[in-house]
């Protein structure tokens, strides 16, 4: 059915991007990009900046039939804007209100994972009385303290020493009163891209830096992403099948990226979801799409399409 629809048949496409988060720069340059890509497929796009307090006014008033989401973060990546898009009748890409919301928070989507048996990073919700030492004890130096509700490394720190973690907590806590503490898998850092119900080849990850921060992913030319990522054909198959996993617990639909760890021992962990990717060019998912030979153009066509399921599994 996706193969025989023509761009008219989609009418009016809003891409949703920008907002207010902490991501709102990555963002915009993920909408530009998709906008751009929809405009040579011959669809009727417009992009929007949803900073605007009338975005959804504008969505009922000036002819939008459906809505490609790219917005990253809080206020669209977290079950928001989905639910605003339910609420008004307008078919949207990707994950749903629930999915959308889980997997924007690091610590009830490691619950869920944990219930079904998949395996993921020990970790510590962290509050001002959290004793660093215990801490440090539970889950080892080195250790990452992160706001739960945050992406693209946004107020996250590697602590090295024990004295290190206050002011940690209180950088992550300027992004988030659910700050986790979360121990150093240590063994390589994977990313699986999914798209339509299937896993897109494996990335791996090598940060130049500390860590994969908000500047190697986005502002250095030094982070290196393999794909093939060096696993034997059978772990990769393995860490797909582990994703697709995550994915589905979740509830995600569509599109997204799960990114998982390899431990000390080689054994893998779910790390966390993301619902939204990013589609700039320094991006995961587009990378891994071009992998399995799938051009930046028929990729944002393919995600679209995904728009014509509606918010409640309905055709729209």
């Amino acid at each position: 059915m996706k193969q025989l629809l023509q761009p008219a048949a989609l009418g009016k496409v809003a891409v949703l991007m920008g907002g207010h988060s902490a991501e709102r720069a990555v963002s915009l340059n993920s909408g530009a990009a998709v906008l751009a890509a929809l405009q040579r497929r011959g669809v009727d796009a417009e992009g929007l900046d949803c900073a605007d307090p009338l975005t959804l006014c504008r969505l009922q008033d000036e002819g939008f039939t459906r809505a490609f989401v790219v917005l990253h973060g809080r206020g669209g990546e977290d079950g928001v804007m989905q639910g605003a898009l339910a609420c008004i009748g307008m078919p949207y890409t990707g994950s749903g209100v629930l999915a959308s919301a889980l997997g924007m928070d690091k610590w009830r989507s490691k619950m869920l994972w944990q219930a079904a048996g998949l395996p993921v990073p020990r970790s510590l919700v962290l509050d001002a009385n959290s004793d660093p030492e215990q801490v440090c004890a539970r889950l080892g130096l080195p250790l990452f303290v992160k706001p739960a509700r945050e992406g693209s490394s946004v107020g996250i720190s590697k602590v090295e020493r024990l004295e290190e973690l206050p002011a940690a907590l209180q950088l992550a806590r300027q992004h988030d009163e659910l700050v986790l503490a979360e121990q150093n898998c240590g063994g390589g850092e994977f990313t699986v891209a999914i798209l339509d119900g299937q896993a897109l080849p494996v990335v791996k990850i090598e940060s130049q830096g500390p860590f994969y921060d908000y500047e190697a992913k986005y502002l250095r030319d030094d982070t290196r992403y393999l794909c093939p990522c060096g696993l034997s054909a059978e772990q990769e198959t393995a860490m797909q099948q582990l994703a697709l996993q995550a994915f589905a617990v979740l509830g995600c639909r569509g599109w997204g990226r799960i990114d998982i760890l390899l431990d000390g021992q080689g054994e893998m962990v779910v790390l966390e979801a993301n619902t939204v990717p990013g589609m700039t060019d320094h991006s995961l998912l587009p990378m891994a799409a071009a992998a399995a030979g799938i051009a930046f153009d028929e990729l944002v066509w393919q995600i679209l399409l995904g728009s014509v399921e509606g918010w409640d599994g309905s055709k729209a």
